[in-house]
C-alpha cells in the first residue's frame, strides 16, 4: 500500500469515531419513500498517487437526458450481483477506461440519496498519476482533475438556493477552472470533507 493509501486509510478511520453532520439528500424533501424502495449506485473517488493528490472528475455530455453537462464521479447503478465496490470499478472502467487492476481500494464513506431515486455509495481509491483515460463518448464529454485539498477546503463549498418543483431546494456548488461541481457530487465531497480527517 502507497504512502498516500496507507494517510487516506487512517484518515477515513479517523473520521468513523466521529458524528459530524453529513447530507443526506433530497428523500425527505420529495417523498421518494425509504431507502428499501431506492436503487443502489456507486460512484468511485479516484485518488491521483502523487506529491499533491487530485481526485479525477468527468463532465456529462449536453446530449445526456438526465444530468446532461454536470460534473460526476465515475459511477452509476449497481447490477445485480454487485457489490458497491465492483459496481464502482466497472463504470469507471467503461466510463473512463480506467483499468481496475491499477486501482487501490481504501473504503466506503456515507451514501447519499439522491433526487432521482438512488441511493449512491462512494467508493474511496488511489489511482497512479498521469494515466491515460479515454471518456466513453457516449456517457463522458471530459476527463479532469481537481486538487484534493481544495475538494476538502470548506472555504470552496458555497450554498446555494433554488426553487425547483414548488420546493426550495438547498445544495452546495464548488468551481474549479471553469467547471461548476454542483448537486449530488458536491454534496458528496463536502460529506467527504467532514468525514475525512485529512491535513494536506
Amino acid at each position: 500500500m502507497s504512502s498516500l493509501a496507507d494517510r487516506l486509510h487512517r484518515a477515513l478511520i479517523a473520521g468513523q469515531g466521529e458524528h459530524p453532520v453529513l447530507l443526506t439528500g433530497d428523500r425527505a424533501e420529495l417523498d421518494l419513500g425509504p431507502d428499501d424502495r431506492m436503487s443502489p449506485a456507486a460512484v468511485l473517488v479516484p485518488v491521483t498517487d502523487r506529491p499533491r493528490p487530485g481526485v479525477i472528475l468527468t463532465r456529462r455530455p449536453e446530449t445526456m437526458r438526465r444530468h446532461a453537462g454536470q460534473v460526476a464521479f465515475p459511477g452509476g447503478r449497481v447490477d445485480p450481483g454487485e457489490d458497491v465496490i465492483t459496481a464502482a470499478l466497472r463504470e469507471a472502467e467503461e466510463e473512463i477506461a480506467l483499468p481496475r487492476a491499477v486501482v487501490s481500494v481504501i473504503g466506503t464513506v456515507d451514501s447519499y440519496r439522491t433526487v432521482t431515486g438512488y441511493i449512491v455509495t462512494p467508493v474511496i481509491a488511489v489511482v497512479p498519476p498521469d494515466l491515460r483515460l479515454v471518456p466513453n463518448a457516449a456517457e463522458v464529454a471530459a476527463v479532469f482533475e481537481v486538487p484534493l485539498d481544495f475538494l476538502l477546503d470548506t472555504a470552496n463549498h458555497v450554498e446555494a438556493t433554488v426553487e425547483w418543483q414548488g420546493h426550495e431546494r438547498h445544495y452546495y456548488e464548488i468551481n474549479w477552472e471553469g467547471h461548476r461541481i454542483w448537486g449530488a457530487t458536491a454534496a458528496m465531497i463536502v460529506n467527504l470533507a467532514r468525514r475525512l480527517r485529512w491535513a494536506s
